[in-house]
C-alpha cells in the first residue's frame, strides 16, 4: 500500500520563479488499487511521481509504503519495492546490453548481492516464458542488444522489468505517450494484464482521458498541485470524457479550450 500524508513541494522558493509543485496532497492506495492520474501540464503530475519513488524529497509531509516511513529514503534503495516505467522508451533499459542482460538485472533488484552466475539455465527458461507474454518474439532474441529495439518493443521490455519482482507499488508515468497508436495500444493492453495477473498496487499518469478511464478502479484529477478530484470504483464506471470535462470546468470555474487540448482524447 502506499500513503501521502500532507506532501509539500516548492521549487525556487521566495523568487520570481517560486512554483508550488505539490500543495497538501493526501492520498491512499490500498494493496491491488490501481488509479489513474489526469491533469492538465503543470499539474503537479510528474512531481507526485517522483516523490513516491525518491527522486525529489518533500519539504514537509511523509511518503509510506507498507506501513513503513520512506520520506528519507533515497531513490535507489525505494527500487527495491518501487517498479517504474517512464514516458521515454528509451529510459529504464540499457541499450548497451542484451535483453537476457537487462531481465537478469532487473529479476536481482530486490535480492541480495552475491557471487554466483548471473544466469543459469533455470533462470533463462524463466525469462523466455515471461517474454512470450510480451508475443513481441522477444524470447528467441535473448542475445540482442536493447538498443536495437524498436520504441514499442522497448517500452513493453521494461514494463516487463518493473513487475518482474512484484513491486510494492508500480509507477507509470504517462508510459504510452511517445508510442504511435498501435504500440500504445499494445502496451496498453499489455499494462491491464500484468497489474491484474499479479494484483499490483499502481499509480499511472497519462493525458488521456480515454485510457483514464478505460483502466484501473480509482481516478484522481489534478491541478496546480493539488487533487481537486477522487473518484471512487463506484462511480467511475459511468463516467464519460465529456462528463469528466464538465467537472474539471465546475470546479475550475473557466472554460475549458486550453486544457481539452492538454488532456487529450
Amino acid at each position: 500500500m502506499l500513503k501521502l500524508e500532507q506532501i509539500n513541494k516548492i521549487f525556487n522558493e521566495a523568487t520570481l520563479d517560486e512554483k508550488i509543485a505539490l500543495d497538501q496532497i493526501n492520498l491512499e492506495l490500498k494493496s491491488g488499487d490501481f488509479v489513474t492520474v489526469i491533469g492538465s501540464n503543470g499539474a503537479g503530475k510528474s512531481t507526485l511521481m517522483n516523490m513516491i519513488s525518491g527522486a525529489l524529497i518533500p519539504d514537509f509531509g511523509n511518503v509510506l509504503i507498507d506501513e513503513k516511513n520512506v520520506t528519507k529514503l533515497p531513490e535507489f534503495k525505494r527500487s527495491q519495492f518501487i517498479g517504474r516505467v517512464f514516458q521515454d522508451p528509451m529510459a529504464g533499459t540499457a541499450p548497451n546490453m542484451t535483453i537476457e542482460e537487462n531481465l537478469a538485472m532487473a529479476y536481482s533488484r530486490n535480492k541480495k548481492r552475491g557471487l554466483r552466475k548471473g544466469v543459469d539455465k533455470k533462470r533463462r527458461e524463466f525469462f523466455r516464458e515471461s517474454l512470450e507474454s510480451l508475443h513481441l518474439n522477444l524470447e528467441n532474441r535473448l542475445n540482442a542488444k536493447v538498443g536495437l529495439l524498436s520504441g514499442g518493443e522497448r517500452q513493453a521490455l521494461s514494463l516487463l522489468m518493473a513487475t518482474f519482482t512484484k513491486p510494492s507499488i508500480l509507477l507509470l508515468d504517462e508510459h504510452t505517450a511517445a508510442l504511435d497508436p498501435s504500440r500504445a495500444e499494445l502496451i496498453t493492453n499489455l499494462t491491464k494484464q500484468l497489474v491484474e495477473k499479479d494484483k499490483l498496487t499502481t499509480l499511472m499518469v497519462t493525458h488521456n482521458m480515454q485510457q483514464a478511464l478505460d483502466l484501473g478502479n480509482r481516478l484522481i484529477m489534478m491541478d496546480k498541485g493539488q487533487i481537486i478530484l477522487e473518484v471512487n470504483s463506484d462511480k467511475k464506471h459511468e463516467l464519460t470524457i465529456d462528463k469528466l470535462m464538465a467537472e474539471f470546468q465546475r470546479i475550475r470555474g473557466e472554460k475549458m479550450t486550453d486544457d481539452k487540448a492538454l488532456l487529450t482524447i
